[in-house]
């Protein structure tokens, strides 16, 4: 054996026993390497702790498979990239691409059993070269783990956004989206939630789809505080079970035992969602004969309880510019009614612009007869979840509102230097009890006058919970207005603020998390196709072609000699 032979049989033996030396290493140190610049597929810690806790099989079924524009193929792309690394983590996850529509035959019963589910389908009109290419995607994934299956909505609904606004802001959540659907199917319930009644609160019916959704992570029940009257102390041991209260929309007054009862409930650790109405308005008194009604404030006993705690609701009423529509009969046509949609000055439209991860990238919001709300220094922090456009003022009660203000076209001067009024604020810190250095209603051992670190969300509208009925009087979805077929993020906000208040994990927090996705401009595209063929098509080519040509050029040379 020549000594070249046997250095190269050296090389060789020392490289196998490298590379082995490296998969061993390597099986031991795992790690992944994100070389994007917004670290767009590194999993948050949130995320991590909660898959690792996943022993089971727990499959994802995706229905994105199929020929998509070019929008939906980057979803598509971003959805398979988040969950392999999901998958990278933790070997019991997998995932398939399904394409529900592929069986023509079956197609149209399919769609109605995913529609009846709730995963509704999205028809989509793209521009290719001047041709319009209509497609059904169902931008809608499924988790399954020990036999239970949740709904993992990929596309964000964004009022006004162009398909690729939406894809990016759905692609920022991703991670969110599954991480979400992880922990609803792995974890066991723990957190209880309270609705609280028994001072003309809204009727279940009208919040039956936000209660079912929050059924899916927590413990949810009524709690009455008419027992409060006759067994004060025992009803406040009893809501100290529960970790939070929400108190949607109460129309009588709130008695001192009460008060006192939630009071002490927020000094204990409860945490609170407060939605409440300062002025007693209904769209629905304005169906009359003459189409107007009074506005106007009635007392509920929580000013002062409000004021300590470090916000004021005032008895005004929020009018905006940026408005939702309402439909109104203007005619007859034949026997079918005639409606028109007018903007509804009364009820804002309001698009979220604080970067706290509750509203973070949130689509716009639907308000009706919201009151303006005043912050208070008291050392609490505070910090605006949604406020009224720039062009928006406050209207003092009383006032007559009559439907035919639609009519009117008012000025944006009208408006100017009054708006940003806020309607919806969170508060974090140590409160002070309302009944500090006050005759307390009734004795109360445990009773504090500070409480520890606590979060409490005030909304001045107790209709943003509210859900519509449909005809039969079956409660739709949150957020959708059946007279102008529209979907508003009253839902997501709605659970939003659950999660937040309730979330020892920080799982919500990775809604913060800010992707940027590169897109074509379409236009320049579309204005030198040619040009752009050239330069990612024929150009490589050549390049390929030029290497090849020099390379047989010097393997000739070389090997002629």
């Amino acid at each position: 054996m020549t000594p070249q032979k046997k250095t190269n049989i050296k090389i060789l033996f020392f490289t196998i026993l490298l590379l082995i030396l490296v998969n061993v290493i390597g099986n031991q140190f795992f790690h992944r390497f994100d070389l994007t610049k917004d670290k767009r597929y590194t999993l948050s810690q949130t995320s991590l702790n909660i898959i690792k806790d996943v022993k089971e099989p727990l499959i994802i079924d995706v229905f994105l498979k199929g020929q998509f524009p070019g929008e939906f193929k980057k979803l598509q792309t971003e959805t398979q990239q988040i969950l392999e690394e999901f998958k990278a983590y933790n070997k019991n996850i997998s995932f398939q691409f399904v394409n529900p529509i592929e069986n023509e035959d079956e197609r149209d019963t399919i769609m109605q059993s995913f529609i009846e589910r709730g995963l509704t389908p999205v028809n989509v009109s793209v521009d290719d070269k001047g041709k319009q290419i209509q497609e059904v995607v169902f931008p809608w994934a499924i988790a399954t783990y020990n036999g239970k299956s949740v709904k993992v909505p990929l596309l964000k609904n964004l009022m006004g956004a162009s398909t690729a606004e939406k894809v990016v802001s759905s692609v920022q959540h991703l991670e969110y989206a599954f991480a979400n659907a992880f922990n609803t199917i792995s974890k066991a319930k723990e957190k209880k939630v309270a609705i609280i009644k028994g001072n003309g609160e809204l009727h279940d019916i009208l919040m039956a789809d936000f209660i079912k959704q929050v059924r899916e992570n927590y413990y949810i029940g009524t709690f009455t505080l008419d027992s409060v009257a006759k067994k004060p102390n025992e009803s406040l041991a009893y809501l100290k079970k529960y970790d939070l209260a929400i108190i949607a929309k109460p129309t009588e007054k709130f008695s001192d035992e009460e008060k006192l009862v939630l009071d002490q409930f927020v000094m204990h650790g409860g945490k609170t969602m407060w939605l409440v109405d300062q002025v007693n308005i209904e769209m629905d008194s304005l169906y009359n004969d003459s189409g107007s009604t009074l506005a106007y404030p009635f007392d509920l006993n929580l000013n002062d309880l409000f004021f300590k705690y470090g916000v004021r609701i005032n008895p005004t009423l929020v009018k905006d510019l940026m408005a939702t529509p309402i439909a109104l009969a203007t005619g007859e046509k034949g026997s079918a009614t005639q409606y028109t949609q007018y903007p509804w000055f009364y009820s804002p439209l309001i698009y979220p612009s604080s970067k706290n991860p509750i509203v973070s990238n949130l689509e716009a919001l639907q308000f009706q007869f919201a009151n303006g709300m005043d912050t208070l220094k008291n050392g609490i922090k505070k910090t605006i979840l949604l406020q009224s456009s720039p062009y928006s003022k406050w209207v003092g009660t009383p006032v007559e509102v009559n439907l035919n203000m639609v009519n009117d076209r008012p000025e944006q001067s009208d408006f100017k230097n009054t708006g940003n009024i806020p309607v919806a604020v969170l508060m974090e810190g140590k409160f002070h009890s309302v009944y500090e250095n006050r005759v307390l209603p009734f004795t109360e051992k445990t009773f504090q006058t500070q409480g520890k670190n606590n979060k409490m969300i005030v909304v001045s509208d107790g209709d943003l919970i509210r859900n519509q009925l449909d005809k039969n009087h079956q409660p739709l979805e949150l957020g959708y207005d059946k007279w102008t077929n529209k979907l508003y993020g009253n839902k997501e906000f709605m659970m939003n603020c659950v999660n937040y208040l309730l979330d020892d994990n920080g799982l919500i927090n990775i809604r913060s998390k800010e992707v940027t996705l590169p897109l074509l401009d379409k236009e320049k595209v579309y204005a030198s196709y040619t040009r752009s063929q050239v330069i990612t098509v024929g150009l490589p080519i050549a390049i390929l072609g030029i290497f090849g040509l020099v390379f047989t050029y010097f393997r000739k040379r070389k090997y002629a000699k």
